[in-house]
C-alpha cells in the first residue's frame, strides 16, 4: 500500500493525503487537486464528475459556472450546501489547451477508476444516507461499470454497499442547451431530482 492509499481518519486528513495523489497521470497537468467538501457528516453526498477550470484554480468543488447554477437550484429546492457534502468523482481536471484556455475533457474509464479509491474514503467518512450521482462519470465511478443516466433517472438505484442513490444530469449540461425553453425544462427535472434525494435523505 502506497503512502496515498493510507485510510484517513478524518476528512481534513483525506485531503492532505489527496493533494500527493499520483494514481494516475492527471495530477501532472492539473494546477492541485479537488477535495470534496461540506458537512462531515452530511445525510447527502453529491458527486460530480471532475473539477473545471474554475475548481482546478480555487481548490474547491462546483465554483465555477455549473457550481453557481447547482447552487441556485440547491436554493430553490430548500436545499443549504452547508449541510450536504460535495465531491467529484475524479480529483484532478482533465483539460485539452486551447491557446490561452483549457477546454474540457472527459476523464476515461482508467482514470475514473484510480481515482475511485478517494471516493470510497469519502463514503466512509460521511456515511450519507443518500447519494446524487450527477452525470456518466460520477455512475461509472459509484456503481464500476458504464451505465447511461436515463437508464437510472426517476428512480432510486443502490450502490454496492446499498447506500440509496439518484441518477441526475450534470448542471453543466444544462449550460450547454442553447433553447431557453428546453433548457427551463431541464433544469425543473433536475431540481425534481435533488428534491427527491433531500426526502430520501430525511
Amino acid at each position: 500500500m502506497s503512502e496515498a492509499e493510507v485510510e484517513a481518519a478524518t476528512l481534513g486528513a483525506l485531503a492532505e493525503a489527496e493533494a500527493n495523489c499520483t494514481r494516475c497521470p492527471l495530477y501532472r497537468d492539473a494546477t492541485q487537486v479537488v477535495p470534496g467538501e461540506g458537512h462531515r457528516q452530511a445525510r447527502m453526498m453529491v458527486v460530480g464528475e471532475q473539477p473545471g477550470d474554475k475548481e482546478d484554480l480555487a481548490g474547491r468543488p462546483f465554483v465555477g459556472p455549473a457550481g453557481r447554477l447547482f447552487d441556485q437550484t440547491l436554493a430553490e429546492a430548500g436545499i443549504p450546501r452547508d449541510q450536504i457534502f460535495v465531491t467529484n468523482a475524479v480529483k484532478h481536471f482533465k483539460f485539452e489547451p486551447r491557446g490561452k484556455r483549457r477546454l474540457h475533457r472527459s476523464p476515461n474509464a482508467g482514470e475514473i477508476d484510480r481515482c475511485k479509491w478517494w471516493l470510497g474514503q469519502e463514503l466512509k467518512l460521511v456515511a450519507p444516507a443518500v447519494l446524487v450521482a450527477m452525470g456518466a462519470t460520477a455512475l461509472r465511478s459509484l456503481l464500476g461499470r458504464p451505465v447511461s443516466i436515463s437508464s437510472l433517472r426517476g428512480k432510486t438505484g443502490r450502490i454496492e454497499d446499498g447506500i440509496p442513490m439518484i441518477a441526475t444530469i450534470h448542471p453543466s449540461w444544462l449550460l450547454r442547451i442553447r433553447d431557453s425553453a428546453a433548457r427551463e425544462t431541464e433544469r425543473q427535472l433536475f431540481l425534481a431530482d435533488l428534491r427527491r434525494a433531500w426526502r430520501l435523505a430525511g
